[in-house]
Formats: C-alpha cells, sequence, structure tokens
C-alpha cells in the first residue's frame, strides 16, 4: 500500500522537463579525460572539464600521484604544462597547449531549485567516451559562494572533476566526492562559482598536487549534511538520528536537518516523532516534495488517511 500511494503521487506531480538537446550535446563535448602515471608506474585518471581556451577545470585529487598529467581524448593528448590549484576546495585549472576543444557554458548554482533535473557527464570507470547520468537537484547547501550541490545523478571511479550541467548544457557544478553503502551512493558537486577565484590564483608547473580537501576533514569538524550523508547512505538509521539531532538544533531553519532527522525515524519506525520532523521540514521548504512523500508515507503507517488525503490534494 505504501509504494503504491508513492506511486500515484508521482504519477500525479510528473512532468515533462525540457532539455536543450544540442546545448547538452555541446556540454558533453566539453568534458574530457585526466590522466597521468603514477609514481609506482600505474596510470591515474580523472575527468574534467574544458572552462576556456587551453583550460581544464578538474580535482586536485586526481592530481595527486602523477608528476607528468595530461588531458586526453580518444587517441589524442595534450601535456599539462601547469596548474592553478585550490587543494582544500579540491579544485584545480590546468593549461594546456594546441587543445582544440570549446569551452562549455556556465550558469550558477544559485538558480538550482531542489528537484531540478540536471545530468552528470564524466569518464565513469576510466571509459574512453563520456558516460551520462540524469538525475535531480536533492539538497543545496549555501556556500561562500555557490551552493554546494547534493544529487542522484551518479559517478563512478574516474569520473572526479567531471561536470555536472542543467538541462540546457549549462555547467553549475563539479562532480568531486560520493558516500558509499547499502542504502546507495550519495553524490556532491562543487560549486562552479569557485572557478572565479580559482581563475585569479597564480599558476606553478609543480606536479603532484598535494593537500587535503574539505570532504577529507575530520567527520566532527564537517558541516552537517556532510556528516549526515555517511550513515543514511550505511543505512546506520541510529546514527543518523544522533546527527540529524544535533544537525536540527544547531541549525533549526534548515528544511535538510528536519528531513534527515525524520528519515531516520521513520525508519526506527518512531513514526509520531517522524511526522512531526516532516512536518517542519515542509514548513520551511513547501516545494520540498521528498518530504511530502515520506510524510504521506507516515500518515498511512498511522492510519491517518485525512492527512493522506491532503497531501494527495495538495500534490
Amino acid at each position: 500500500m505504501k509504494h503504491l500511494f508513492l506511486a500515484c503521487l508521482l504519477l500525479g506531480t510528473s512532468v515533462a522537463n525540457a532539455y536543450n538537446q544540442q546545448a547538452l550535446m555541446e556540454a558533453y563535448f566539453g568534458v574530457v579525460m585526466i590522466r597521468g602515471y603514477n609514481l609506482d608506474g600505474g596510470m591515474a585518471y580523472g575527468s574534467g572539464v574544458v572552462v576556456a581556451d587551453n583550460s581544464v577545470v578538474t580535482n586536485c585529487h586526481v592530481l595527486r600521484a602523477t608528476k607528468q598529467p595530461w588531458v586526453s581524448r580518444g587517441e589524442d593528448s595534450y601535456p599539462i604544462t601547469s596548474v592553478r590549484a585550490d587543494a582544500w576546495h579540491d579544485l584545480c585549472l590546468v593549461t594546456t597547449h594546441n587543445m582544440p576543444f570549446k569551452s562549455v557554458l556556465r550558469g550558477n548554482s544559485h538558480d538550482l531549485v531542489r528537484g531540478q533535473e540536471i545530468t552528470a557527464i564524466g569518464h565513469s570507470n576510466g571509459v574512453p567516451a563520456p558516460i551520462t547520468s540524469v538525475g535531480e537537484i536533492q539538497g543545496l547547501y549555501p556556500t561562500q559562494p555557490g551552493n554546494m550541490i547534493r544529487s542522484s545523478a551518479k559517478f563512478l571511479m574516474g569520473a572526479s572533476g567531471s561536470g555536472l550541467f542543467d538541462m540546457e548544457g549549462r555547467l553549475v557544478g563539479i562532480n568531486t566526492f560520493k558516500t558509499a553503502g547499502n542504502g546507495g551512493s550519495i553524490h556532491f558537486a562543487l560549486p562552479v562559482e569557485w572557478l572565479d577565484t580559482l581563475e585569479k590564483m597564480p599558476a606553478t608547473t609543480e606536479f603532484p598536487v598535494h593537500g587535503k580537501a574539505l570532504w577529507e576533514e575530520d567527520e566532527d569538524k564537517k558541516p552537517f549534511y556532510m556528516r549526515a550523508a555517511v550513515p543514511e547512505s550505511r543505512q546506520d538509521w541510529a546514527a543518523l538520528q544522533k546527527v540529524s539531532s544535533l544537525w536540527t538544533q544547531q541549525e533549526p531553519t534548515s528544511a535538510d536537518a528536519w528531513f534527515s532527522l525524520g528519515l531516520a525515524n521513520l525508519s526506527l519506525k518512531q513514526f509520531a516523532l517522524a511526522a512531526s520532523a516532516f512536518d517542519q521540514a515542509v514548513s520551511l521548504d513547501k516545494q520540498f516534495v521528498e518530504a511530502w512523500f515520506r510524510r504521506g508515507e507516515v500518515a498511512q503507517q498511522l492510519g491517518d488517511q485525512q492527512t493522506v488525503y491532503q497531501i494527495e490534494t495538495q500534490l
């Protein structure tokens, strides 16, 4: 019955998402591979996005173990001659010569909304041709500047540094890190706005690139949305309940915090607490569709058909 309820809501709220096929094709051809030999002789690889003539943005952690990286597409390769590195934000802007690829269009993460359709394009598993993965925005977390992006657009090893694009083919984020667990991976992208600062940094010719990234910080020093992602993906509901309770105390106006707490309570079958948390989430963000779905699920568990009907009517 629960799944039927969710399916009916999905059918009732589904809309045709428009996309610009030509622009997305151009975005596809703006994604390249970053490769290089490790210090032990193995191959390091990742992805990158062409953002200006002879300039490619990627993750700095892609460049940690190679002294002579290069950009490649198919059988063509272009030696990297310099890099602007912001190791903490895990963004590196590499420069090469005579690379014929066109720069992608840039958007911004401020214009994104929860539930918006997006696509990740990158070389997951090191395959020669980029792979696309369509998903939606699951969370937006303010940074300076822009928003850190949580999305359901999947990427695998080899796609670090790849592009997250809106359906108009505009680059909105750089796919960087993810969690793993029985509940599935949770994927995060850095805001494209961070490129503005990176482009003003001095270039160096020294490789490898060293330095810890923000997502590698000690767990208790990470922002709550990162701390909550690990137990959620592992389906460790007691741990998620603990960190989400702290999150709601520290950030009581965060709809994401209350949703996270509601998800933990629901999974622990603490339905009354889950209902309260989801009510807080939708009061803070009335467009939070997943929170409405979950609130309806809780109402069914409690036998509250009036609330189920109200949610169906609203959605």
